[in-house]
């Protein structure tokens, strides 16, 4: 079986972003971003077939695993099974599928399925938004959001302005990435291996903007970056990814600001936001839930029955 995977760099980008958007998907994952940005930590190849798919495979832990086939839907099935049988025949590997979008799941009818487990990963369901609403905050729903909003205009007047960032800011956004990892690890994080990786991604991200489509913008206050984001968009779901957003915590309403204005300015045509999961943390749970989700993109764990090999 002649599949050849080769490791995700930046300059596959570009050729790689229409796949993701071939079929119905709302998750975090129909962006090129998301895949980019964890391409070391979980060791990602992909390979492109036919001109029409892209496979993947990822190790994480010593595990061997892969994501779902990018393809248009009709097609998935044929992909899906063509890259089992490279898992099963070349790597001697049952399948497994990390995070596989709930639209595919059901597509494929693996539920139903005797050959595979398939478990859904409740803590990596992806947060869903009205996007007017996140722009507009209406509401009695939203009014403690627009009175940070307010509260912050007022506090700030004449000093502060969003800012869409280029390449050639990365020097900026690298001291401000220093300070808030610098700070994160003062205050001891227990995710800190994979804040580095998410750190280490953020630079992969900077370093090669100028190959690769994404919207960044940010916060600046008397001059000096306080917040900023970076999301991309799918547009066969009219969807705005948020994939990065960092801020000054010790500056009341930032986020709230950030988060508004990064889609006034990037995205004013999306009608659906993906602000992705909240890995179980409870007080990113919290957060994610103040802003009133009009619904999740379920994700799943597949993995087929060694019987079936």
């Amino acid at each position: 079986m002649n599949l050849e995977f080769k490791k995700l760099k930046a300059e596959d980008m570009r050729m790689l972003a229409p796949y993701f958007s071939l079929r119905p998907n709302k998750t975090c994952d129909s962006g090129f971003l998301d895949s980019f940005l964890w391409s070391d930590y979980y060791q990602v190849e992909y390979c492109c077939v036919d001109q029409k798919a892209v496979l993947w495979k990822m190790e994480f832990e010593g595990e061997v695993y892969s994501a779902m086939p990018l393809c248009k839907e009709e097609d998935l099935a044929y992909y899906f099974q063509l890259s089992q049988q490279y898992f099963n025949k070349v790597l001697n590997l049952p399948y497994k599928i990390s995070l596989a979008d709930e639209e595919a799941v059901k597509f494929l009818k693996l539920e139903e399925n005797p050959d595979y487990f398939v478990v859904e990963k409740e803590d990596a369901k992806d947060y869903l938004y009205d996007a007017e609403e996140l722009r507009t905050l209406p509401g009695k729903r939203f009014h403690k959001k627009k009175n940070l909003v307010n509260k912050f205009k007022r506090e700030y007047e004449g000093r502060w302005e969003y800012r869409r960032m280029l390449c050639e800011d990365k020097t900026i956004l690298w001291q401000f990435l220093e300070e808030w990892y610098a700070h994160k690890a003062e205050a001891g994080v227990d995710e800190a291996e994979s804040l580095e990786a998410e750190v280490k991604g953020i630079h992969g991200i900077i370093q090669n903007c100028c190959q690769m489509e994404f919207r960044l913008g940010g916060i600046f206050i008397d001059g000096k970056l306080e917040a900023f984001s970076i999301g991309n968009y799918n547009p066969k779901e009219e969807m705005a990814i948020i994939d990065i957003e960092k801020a000054n915590s010790s500056i009341p309403g930032i986020y709230q600001m950030i988060n508004q204005q990064f889609l006034i300015h990037e995205f004013p045509q999306a009608k659906l936001v993906n602000r992705e999961d909240d890995v179980g943390i409870e007080g990113l749970r919290k957060a994610k839930q103040s802003y009133n989700p009009i619904g999740y993109a379920r994700k799943y764990w597949v993995e087929q029955k060694e019987t079936t090999i």
